[in-house]
């Protein structure tokens, strides 16, 4: 059994893909718009725009890989309102110099919490939430 994380972007994906792209290196591999629904009577407004709900265009479902991890996404469940709270994704360069240049990565257009700092368990540490508000901790091997 594996266990993988799978994040609401609310209507934001897209962009959030290709800010992981050219941040961390993110890997795409799986992209299903709502359009591409082959069963789009599994909801109203599912893939023709017509309900409250997703427009055609919104990402689906998502697969994208950041180094040996696969993560999944999508444009959300339609609350209008992303909130990601209790959990944090864990990156572990494995150099100082690689944890920073992530970190600085992540904190553009997001809001620092921890800096990157040298650790009593790490050579860099530091705790951010990027632009989407996915919190996650840069944890560089001692």
């Amino acid at each position: 059994m594996k266990v993988e994380s799978y994040l609401m972007f609310e209507g934001r994906c897209e962009e959030a893909l290709d800010f992981y792209r050219s941040a961390l290196g993110a890997k795409v591999g799986t992209l299903m718009r709502y359009k591409d629904n082959p069963e789009p009577a599994a909801g109203q407004g599912c893939a023709d725009g017509s309900g409250p709900g997703p427009t055609p265009e919104m990402v689906m479902h998502a697969e994208f890989t950041l180094g040996e991890t696969t993560l999944m996404a999508s444009d959300g469940m339609g609350s209008g309102k992303a909130s990601f709270q209790g959990i944090s994704l864990a990156l572990s360069p494995a150099s100082e110099a690689e944890a920073q240049r992530l970190f600085n990565a992540l904190a553009d257009g997001g809001q620092v919490q921890m800096p990157l700092a040298k650790t009593f368990f790490s050579q860099a540490f530091g705790m951010v939430a990027d632009r989407f508000g996915v919190p996650w901790m840069v944890v560089a091997p001692e």
